[in-house]
């Protein structure tokens, strides 16, 4: 840091245009600038100096040039690329932060930012376990799988729970969380290595790997021979397609993403939704955005059970801003093992 603590050098990733298909390393750059650490006068913000970055799968959509309404706003070409992550304050304007708080939030792919919605940061309270869970499972991804699972889910003791893309953020916790309940659990994955992960790390009664299966309906006939109650849905398509009709009467679907589409140009048509009708099942899609106001409740949950044993957490750990590009585009390839994190310092 400079010694006057106004100006340093300050890498960025920046999102360079829009993009059809699946993104590429190359849609985005490293562009190193600097970055003032002294706020304008009078400025309500935050200066931060960031330390780990959330990569997830939900930032494919910032990069596509919207005709319609979209939940994520489309990055501007040229624009420093953002997502969440937990970072440093260096200097505040804001009553509710001091320097040196450490808070998880949305904050820019780059060492240094200056945030100025702050209502959307979250001050970090407990140290004692690991920062980077702020990335994940004390994060965005753990409210997720929280809020979706028991607010929407309504899981009961002895139901019967698939959930796809089970190894991820989101996918592994809200597997925990069922089995917690005291409810069967089957998930897939797409290597040998994720689906033993859930079986042994996760404990999941269950899990297959759907690229092993040439049929679907088939494989969930098999590990849900009466039916499904509750589908945590994370992939969509042709998974999405065998699933309904393997629901069972008064099943709940939790449409949390679809990762199986991001990147198509046309997204697949579903040909059993009937099923929604015939097995009277409530399929409803949700965002964590809409449920902040349970983060307390969620900590409350969710600390002493990490801190039992009785909640573990597998992240995928890049070190370095100049490896956030490849470690984005790794997701929609499944080259990631756990939560996706790109460290930027861990001063």
């Amino acid at each position: 840091m400079a010694s006057d603590g106004v100006e340093v050098s300050n890498k960025q990733v920046i999102f360079k245009d829009y993009v059809t298909g699946f993104p590429k390393e190359s849609d985005m750059e490293l562009r190193t600038s600097t970055a003032k650490l002294k706020l304008p006068q009078g400025s309500t913000g935050l200066v931060v100096k960031n330390l780990y970055l959330s990569c997830d799968p939900y930032l494919r959509g910032h990069m596509t040039k919207h005709d319609r309404p979209s939940y994520v706003q489309s990055f501007n070409p040229g624009q420093t690329v953002t997502g969440y992550g937990v970072a440093k304050v260096l200097e505040s304007g804001d009553p509710k932060f001091k320097p040196g708080d450490l808070v998880w939030g949305p904050t820019g792919w780059e060492e240094y930012s200056v945030i100025t919605a702050t209502e959307s940061l979250f001050k970090i309270h407990h140290t004692d376990v690991p920062l980077s869970y702020y990335t994940g499972l004390l994060g965005m991804a753990g409210l997720t799988a929280y809020a979706g699972f028991f607010e929407f889910c309504s899981p009961k003791k002895g139901e019967t729970i698939y959930i796809s893309a089970a190894s991820g953020a989101v996918g592994q916790l809200v597997g925990q969380f069922a089995k917690l309940t005291g409810c069967y659990v089957v998930g897939s994955a797409g290597s040998k290595k994720k689906v033993d992960l859930l079986k042994n790390k996760f404990g999941f009664d269950e899990a297959f790997n759907y690229k092993d299966e040439p049929d679907l309906d088939a494989a969930l006939r098999r590990y849900f021979p009466d039916g499904i109650d509750i589908y945590f849905e994370n992939v969509g398509g042709k998974m999405l397609d065998a699933v309904l009709p393997n629901m069972r009467l008064k099943g709940r679907i939790a449409v949390c993403g679809m990762i199986s589409q991001y990147n198509l140009e046309k997204p697949e048509g579903i040909h059993n939704l009937m099923s929604l009708i015939v097995k009277q099942v409530r399929m409803e899609g949700f965002l964590v955005s809409s449920y902040c106001h349970l983060y307390g409740k969620f900590l409350e949950t969710v600390l002493p059970a990490i801190k039992e044993g009785k909640i573990t957490y597998v992240e995928d750990v890049v070190e370095g801003l100049e490896n956030a590009p490849a470690a984005l585009i790794g997701l929609f390839a499944g080259r990631n093992v756990g939560k996706q994190v790109v460290v930027v310092s861990r001063e």
